[in-house]
């Protein structure tokens, strides 16, 4: 599907290397120096997107296309139909991701409506996004927290983008937080005395991640986040590709002491699990390794401890969230890795995303000092609205 007018824009789906490059290229001429947006490692979104290398394309049909104003790219945007997010939400639902262009009505009006002529061509009624590809993947638009850069695997945006997307009719559908952490943070003493009580019951055994025995461990780390998340709007479980993916890049991450699982009384019950924020590190190769940024990279990831973190993965098994015993081993994994990381230097860490509708976490995030610092929307509407 190929559109163009007279003012000189065109829509092209994604089909040729310089395509390819094209729909890489797009944000890097969107963001300047003061927007806080860090360029992604080119060859890491390359292998995102592609269909041999993202177990995501096993269970999803995806289209893209590109924006070209007089021959040069101005905006990006997919569509997708995932399976496994169709067989929990309905057939007739469909996704958008990869949102970025120049703040110009066409060229918004042109690339959502070739967005939704494609998924309404395949049965779709309603698209949601963006989802770049999944919901385990970066979520929503940027709408407040501009003034900092994204942490790793998390989006950012100019502000325009949720106006535009307002003006064509899409509405909230859920906001999702970032909160920054100060690892300085002293555990509330109500906390540590419900901690102090699991503790003393003998219930509890800590420890951390098994870089020996990495798979076992991530199955673990996957059952309690599966568990924990089942009920949460928007949920969709991660196929065994997409572990076995996960698997292989904590490898090249994080050591032991990244990650902490919680037993009580014998079963794994809590987890959570921190990354390095490599965008602190990658910030300045503007997307390239090559000649000298590989060199940058291993000696900042390698050598040096992270200046901050993300905590992507937090959770407790559902039969102990409403009891003080969830809050006690939520508590324990945090202050098992913040320990670590706290002895090593590093000053703060991000955990997101959390669910504006999950208050029992958000209220508990609070309590032990969290900031919400950063929100990220995603928006909704009918494929089939008039007037694009």
């Amino acid at each position: 599907m190929t559109a163009s007018n007279e003012q000189g824009l065109e829509i092209r789906p994604v089909v040729t290397a310089e395509d390819h490059d094209h729909f890489l290229e797009v944000p890097f001429r969107l963001y300047g120096p003061g927007d806080n947006w860090v360029p992604p490692l080119y060859f890491e979104r390359r292998e995102h997107l592609s269909e041999k290398k993202n177990p995501y394309f096993r269970h999803a049909k995806v289209e893209r296309w590109i924006a070209l104003r007089g021959g040069k790219p101005v905006g990006r945007i997919t569509a997708q139909r995932c399976k496994l997010f169709q067989e929990r939400f309905g057939k007739d639902k469909g996704q958008f991701g990869f949102l970025e262009a120049e703040n110009n009505d066409e060229t918004f009006d042109a690339l959502i409506m070739t967005a939704c002529l494609w998924l309404a061509e395949r049965g779709v009624e309603t698209l949601s996004g963006p989802f770049s590809f999944s919901i385990n993947d970066e979520t929503g638009v940027l709408v407040d927290g501009f003034d900092t850069p994204p942490s790793m695997m998390m989006n950012h945006a100019l502000p325009y983008y949720a106006t535009q997307l307002e003006r064509l009719g899409f509405q909230k559908a859920r906001d999702l937080y970032a909160y920054d952490y100060a690892l300085d943070t002293e555990l509330p003493k109500s906390l540590t005395a419900m901690l102090d009580r699991v503790r003393a019951s003998g219930d509890l055994m800590l420890r951390n991640i098994d870089m020996s025995n990495l798979d076992k461990d991530v199955d673990t780390i996957i059952s309690i986040f599966n568990d924990a998340w089942r009920d949460n709007w928007g949920f969709v479980p991660m196929t065994f590709e997409e572990i076995k993916a996960l698997s292989n890049n904590l490898k090249m991450l994080v050591r032991s002491e990244y990650g902490a699982i919680a037993y009580y009384k014998g079963e794994p019950a809590a987890m959570c699990i921190t990354l390095p924020n490599i965008n602190d590190a990658i910030a300045d190769l503007n997307g390239r390794l090559l000649p000298f940024g590989w060199a940058k990279l291993l000696w900042r990831l390698k050598l040096l401890p992270p200046r901050t973190l993300r905590m992507p993965l937090l959770g407790v098994r559902q039969k102990y969230k409403s009891d003080f015993v969830g809050s006690a081993l939520v508590a324990a994994v945090m202050e098992n890795v913040q320990s670590y990381h706290k002895a090593r230097g590093t000053t703060h860490c991000e955990l997101s995303w959390i669910l504006e509708d999950n208050r029992p976490v958000r209220k508990l995030i609070d309590f032990m000092g969290g900031r919400h610092y950063k929100t990220y929307r995603v928006y909704e509407r009918s494929v089939a609205r008039a007037g694009t």
